[in-house]
C-alpha cells in the first residue's frame, strides 16, 4: 500500500475523530442543564446552597421525588395533563390530516391562494390573538374548562397542515385515481389509503401536539381557576414561594415531568427523523 493511500486514510480517520469530539463536547454542552436538574433533584436544601455548587450530590436523596409528589394531588393533575395531550394530539393528528387532504388531493377553484391565506396565518404571533380567543371563550361560557385547551386542536395547525400535505403529495396519483375508479369516496380514500401511507408524518404530528400540550403553561393558567382541574404545569409552580423556593423539589417534579417527553420521542425517534423530510415526491 502506498504512502499516499495511508496518509489519505490517516487524514480521514483524524477528520472523523475531530467531528466526533466536536459532536460528543456540543452534546454535553447542551445536556448540561438537564444533567444539573437531576443533580439538583438529587440535593438536600443544604446542598443546593453551598457555594460553589456541585455538580455531583453528596448524598443521592430519593426520597425528593416521593416527598415532592405528595405536597399536592399531582396524582390528579397528571391525569387531568394526560387527558388535555391525549385528546388535543388525537383531534391534531385527525383535523391536520383531514385539511391536508384536501390540499394535497381534491382539485378546487382557488385552492393555492386558499392554501397560501393558511401558510400566511403562520406570520401571526400566537400572543396578537391571546384576548380576541379569551373574551370569545369566556362569553361562550368555556373558561374553567378543558374545551378551551383541547377544541382548537381539532380546527388544524398550518404548519401540521403544511408538513402532512408535503408528505401526501409524494403518494403516486395512480393510487388515488384507482380507488375513484373502483368507487371510493374521498373519506375511504383518505382513511383506508392515504393515512396508512404518512405514519411518519402523523406520528411527528403527534409527538409535536402531545408535547405542546404536555409543556403548555399559559393555556392552563390563563384559562382554569378550580384547583382540581390544574395541569402539571401549573402544580410546579407550587414549589415556588414568596420568600423562598423548595429547588430540590421543583427539579424533582421537573424531571418526572420531563421524563415521559424523553420516553415518547426515543420510541419514535425513527418516525420522527423520517417525518420531518419534507423533499418532495411526485405532486398532485
Amino acid at each position: 500500500m502506498s504512502n499516499s493511500v495511508i496518509g489519505s486514510k490517516k487524514k480521514l480517520l483524524t477528520k472523523k475523530a475531530l467531528i466526533y469530539l466536536i459532536l460528543i463536547g456540543g452534546s454535553l454542552i447542551i445536556l448540561s442543564p438537564v444533567w444539573w436538574m437531576i443533580a439538583t433533584s438529587l440535593k438536600t436544601p443544604q446542598e443546593i446552597a453551598q457555594y460553589p455548587p456541585s455538580f455531583w450530590p453528596d448524598s443521592f436523596r430519593f426520597r425528593n421525588y416521593l416527598e415532592a409528589w405528595q405536597t399536592a394531588p399531582f396524582t390528579r393533575w397528571t391525569l387531568n395533563t394526560l387527558l388535555i395531550a391525549g385528546l388535543s394530539t388525537i383531534g391534531s393528528v385527525l383535523a391536520n390530516a383531514f385539511i391536508a387532504y384536501g390540499f394535497a388531493v381534491i382539485k378546487f377553484k382557488g385552492k393555492n391562494f386558499l392554501f397560501g391565506i393558511v401558510m400566511a396565518t403562520m406570520l401571526i404571533p400566537g400572543f396578537v390573538t391571546l384576548v380576541p380567543q379569551y373574551i370569545i371563550f369566556a362569553k361562550i361560557g368555556w373558561v374553567n374548562t378543558y374545551l378551551p385547551l383541547i377544541i382548537p386542536s381539532f380546527l388544524g395547525s398550518a404548519f401540521f397542515i403544511f408538513l402532512i400535505r408535503q408528505f401526501m403529495r409524494t403518494i403516486p396519483k395512480d393510487m388515488v385515481e384507482a380507488a375513484k375508479i373502483d368507487g371510493a369516496n374521498h373519506f375511504h380514500i383518505w382513511w383506508r389509503i392515504i393515512l396508512p401511507q404518512i405514519k411518519p408524518a402523523l406520528i411527528t404530528v403527534a409527538i409535536f401536539s402531545f408535547n405542546g400540550s404536555w409543556n403548555d403553561l399559559l393555556g392552563p393558567l390563563l384559562y382554569l381557576n378550580d384547583e382540581n382541574l390544574y395541569t402539571l404545569q401549573i402544580g410546579l409552580q407550587t414549589f415556588k414561594g414568596t420568600v423562598s423556593t423548595q429547588w430540590n423539589y421543583l427539579m424533582a417534579m421537573s424531571t418526572t415531568v420531563l421524563l415521559p417527553i424523553i420516553l415518547l420521542f426515543f420510541y419514535f425517534q425513527r418516525y420522527f427523523i423520517e417525518g420531518s423530510n419534507l423533499t418532495g415526491g411526485q405532486k398532485f
